[in-house]
Order: C-alpha cells, then structure tokens, then sequence
C-alpha cells in the first residue's frame, strides 16, 4: 500500500465511508501493522489539531462580526465628549492589533503541537483513574518485592495505601472482570473489593491498550463463586439517546450515575467508543455503561476534561473483541456470555439491588 493509499483509506475510516468488511480490515491491519498504527495515530492528531484551529478561526470570524456591528462613533457621542484611552487605541490601530493577536494564536497552536501536547491527544479527555494518595516512597519501600506487600497485605500487615483507584465488573460468575487498561498500568498488585466489603487479591491476565481494556482474575482462597450475572453484553450498535446508566466507585462507596447516549463516537471521533452524557468521577473509570434493559453497552473509560457531564465509554463490541482474545492458557476456563438480561423490565432500584454485588472497586499497589 503506497502512503497515498493509506492516507486515503484512513480519512475514509475516520469520516465513516467505509462499509462493515472494509472497516473490519483495516482495524486488524492497524492492530497488526506497527507503522500503519502510527500512521493513524499521526494522522488523527493532526486533523484534531486542524479542527482546534478551524475553530478558533471561526471564533475569530465571530468577534469580528460584532465588532463590525457595533457603532463605537454613536457610543462615543452618546456616552462622552473624549473617547477612553482603550476604545481610540482600538479605533486607530484595530487592524495591526487582530494581526497581532492572530500571530500569538498560531504561535501558541505551533508550540504545543511540537512540545507535544497534541501528541497526548488528551489536553481535554481525562481518564477516570482515581489518585488515593501523592507520595513518594523511600528507596527501601522501592526495592521492597511484590511478593513482600502481598503478604504484609494479606497478612494485616501496615502497609502502604493504594494509590490508584477504579472500578471493575464482573464477566463471569467465577471471578474474571475487566477494568479500564490505565486502571492497572504499571500495577505490582491488584486487591478488588465488592459492595459488602470484602477484599480479594486479583491477577492481571490480559490487556489490550489500544482499547483501554483489562481483564481481571481473581486469585484468591476465600473468594466464592457467585451466581450467574444478571445483565448480558450487546453485540449491537446503541441508538443515539438511549437511556443511560453506570455503576462505580468515584470513592469508597458504590455509587450510581445515569444519562443518555450522546454521539455513537468517542473523543475525536473515535469509533470504538461512545460519548454518554452522564456524570462520572476519578475512580468510575472501569465500570459499566448499561442501557435500560439492564444489557452492558460499554466500558467507562473518560470524560471531556473542561465540561461536565461529558464522558466516553469503549463500546462493548470491543470489549468482547478485547476478552475473545485472550489467550486459552491465560484462563482456567472458557468466557461465556448470557444471551438476555434478567435486569429487563425491573425498575432501576431492582437492579441496581440486584447486579451491584457484580462491581468491584480496584485497588491498585505499585
């Protein structure tokens, strides 16, 4: 494929022209294909980047309107004889002034695109990663082992607090879950904790970071089968405006948040995800975004930094996508899905009582 080629076939991804088959191909050669995927990447920050500046030019387009609109000789002569010293400086020396301004914009654009700040592509998207505590540990307590915090933890031994925190599910009744992939980056230990309290070790056993997808065992003795989940997970597609809801620990405690689907594309435009208008906190990262029958449509993964109640989720196609490829020997048994939801035609009450023992806070140690 020549790099025209690939530029084509990726504007075509990004603006939806391509049909089921040939957006299915061109995903996999973007997960197989290291230069592709940076390709992609280069190239979805860059149009970001041009939709910021086409933006901020038609604001400037805007002000310029109003500022043609507005009669500042009548207002001079209307509210003073001598006009201030701000509105004859803008009167003599408007035009070099809107040039100037416009010179400081593109300079400020320029230098955070090469130190960078584009590249993050997530000046305005923040992941739901809750931060339990700042701290910095001595040199003893950095080349302390893993295996050492486990067993102070295990054991009731002080140890330090976690220092992240967010919220998992269940995917069985047999102790797999999945979490956000910035949840348990980086993690030396895992500890999940249910709605009654009770804490158990956890193995990371599978991520998938393009995603943002983690799943979770739990391995510990005192952890007990449950019974089978009430909720099941849609294959298909949600409509725009559907009725809404999550489960997660912004803290200590299970809380709940509800809304609607807003956009069938997440951040700039991402196709794995959803934009759900909601209100979600550090620490809901991970939990699950169900629609109104009780079935989970996505994984709760950020919100829009500088407006509330504007959140994105992976869309549960791809979180399936995400534990179908997990490897055989990473599990102890084959991942099925229930095909219909026990949570349809209950009120909401009824199942939040009823799926709430299936979210888990995480609690993670590094």
């Amino acid at each position: 494929m020549t790099n025209r080629n690939l530029q084509d076939d990726i504007e075509r991804y990004l603006r939806g022209e391509m049909n089921a088959d040939e957006r299915a191909a061109f995903e996999l050669l973007r997960k197989d294909n290291e230069e592709v995927k940076a390709a992609f990447a280069e190239h979805k920050q860059f149009v970001g980047l041009m939709k910021q500046v086409k933006e901020r030019r038609e604001l400037e387009t805007r002000l310029n309107a109003i500022h043609t609109a507005i009669d500042v000789d009548a207002l001079e002569e209307e509210y003073t004889e001598r006009p201030p010293f701000i509105v004859q400086l803008w009167r003599n020396h408007h035009s070099k002034i809107s040039v100037a301004a416009s010179v400081a914009i593109f300079a400020m654009l320029a230098t955070l695109f090469f130190t960078g700040y584009f590249r993050s592509a997530n000046s305005n998207y923040t992941q739901l990663r809750m931060q339990v505590e700042n701290y910095k540990r001595s040199t003893e307590k950095l080349n302390r082992s893993t295996n050492a915090l486990l067993n102070d933890i295990k054991t009731g031994k002080k140890y330090e607090p976690a220092r992240f925190g967010g919220t998992g599910f269940a995917i069985t009744s047999t102790g797999y879950l999945v979490t956000n992939f910035h949840v348990v980056n980086d993690a030396d230990a895992v500890y999940v904790q249910n709605a009654a309290g009770e804490t158990f070790h956890a193995r990371v056993i599978y991520t998938e970071p393009q995603y943002d997808v983690a799943v979770l065992r739990i391995d510990d003795s005192t952890f007990h089968n449950q019974t089978p989940l009430p909720y099941a997970f849609k294959k298909a597609e949600s409509s725009l405006g559907e009725d809404v809801s999550t489960l997660g620990y912004p803290g200590n405690v299970l809380t709940f948040g509800s809304g609607y689907l807003s956009s069938a594309n997440g951040f700039h435009d991402d196709s794995t995800a959803y934009q759900v208008s909601i209100p979600v906190n550090p620490g809901n990262s991970g939990g699950p975004l169900l629609d109104g029958k009780g079935n989970v449509i996505g994984l709760i993964s950020g919100k829009r930094s500088l407006m509330e109640g504007e959140a994105f989720a992976v869309k549960s196609q791809f979180l399936l996508k995400a534990i179908k490829n997990i490897p055989a020997d990473s599990l102890t048994q084959k991942i099925s899905f229930n095909s219909k939801s026990s949570l349809t035609g209950l009120n909401r009450v009824q199942q939040i009582k009823k799926m709430q023992n299936y979210v888990y806070l995480v609690k993670v140690y590094n």
